[in-house]
């Protein structure tokens, strides 16, 4: 199972994932509200672990724009206020459980296994971008009704695109979320994926779906005769 853990304090953040990767989990770790809410947006997780005060989005946003999208991924909120009033506020805004720091571990997981013995509301499996059809769970993409060979790192890609269809993400969004590492200006590891991908995706096809906007990144959208 996946868990995302967004907690901007580093020693926790650290503390938390590897604790959870010791006890059989797999564990994204971020630290920030905006790339906590982009990281959910774009990958299935089984639970997230979410800090309230956190820089740029704080933990009620981020929980707010998830359910307002639809999505259902369990959510534990980890914070060091301990008023009722807090408390409330994010079950209200659709948090399934609620845990006051300092706490200690084996209380922390025993919470984490509860929410996930929950079945969770899922996004669609199937992802359609014109005559692109993405089978999530399987990680097979067709297009035409053709089987397109991709590996696995290709399939994230392009699923992250097509999950934000018509959107534009940056080089640093993409090098992010794909290969979880920090985006140079002097590196081309996404243009060259990029590249492979269109070879899969849109040249034995009449019309293009990748799209570069110069300057800004790439977008995945069905333009038909644009």
């Amino acid at each position: 199972m996946r868990i995302l853990v967004v907690e901007d304090e580093k020693r926790s953040r650290d503390a938390l994932a590897n604790g959870l990767r010791e006890s059989g989990f797999v564990v994204d770790a971020v630290g920030d509200g905006d790339t906590g809410l982009n990281a959910a947006l774009d990958l299935e997780y089984d639970l997230i672990v979410l800090d309230v005060m956190l820089p740029n989005l704080d933990g009620w946003q981020v929980l707010e724009k998830l359910r307002s999208k639809s999505v259902g991924t369990p959510v534990l909120f980890l914070t060091a206020r301990d008023a009722v009033a807090d408390r409330v506020k994010g079950l209200e805004l659709g948090a399934d459980d609620y845990l006051v720091k300092p706490f200690a571990w084996v209380e922390f997981l025993a919470r984490v296994r509860t929410l996930l013995r929950r079945s969770p509301v899922r996004r669609p499996e199937i992802l359609t971008v014109g005559d692109l059809e993405l089978d999530i769970p399987r990680m097979k993409a067709r297009r035409d009704g053709q089987y397109l060979e991709l590996t696995a790192k290709e399939f994230q890609l392009l699923s992250l695109l097509a999950r934000r269809s018509g959107e534009i993400l940056s080089r640093t969004t993409i090098a992010e979320l794909v290969w979880d590492m920090n985006f140079t200006t002097d590196s081309n590891a996404v243009e060259v994926a990029m590249g492979r991908l269109r070879k899969k995706v849109d040249e034995p096809f009449k019309t293009r779906l990748i799209h570069t906007q110069r300057g800004l990144g790439y977008t995945l959208e069905d333009r038909g005769s644009r």
